[in-house]
């Protein structure tokens, strides 16, 4: 997920891009805790892109 994609959404996008994210995030963890994850590295990835969001999410209210 690049950052000026991001950019070009607007709040209420970001909004539900964030809890798609988390979501998928929770997922990932309970994936983890019963052992059936294959690839360790997307919560890495998750946590980055929930990490951007949350930053141009802050941005965005900032400017309004």
């Amino acid at each position: 997920m690049k950052t000026a994609d991001l950019r070009k959404k607007t709040t209420e996008e970001l909004g539900t891009e964030l809890l798609e994210l988390r979501r998928a995030q929770f997922s990932l963890k309970m994936q983890l805790a019963t052992q059936q994850l294959n690839k360790v590295d997307q919560i890495a990835k998750i946590k980055r892109d929930i990490a951007r969001v949350k930053t141009v999410l802050g941005e965005k209210v900032k400017q309004a």
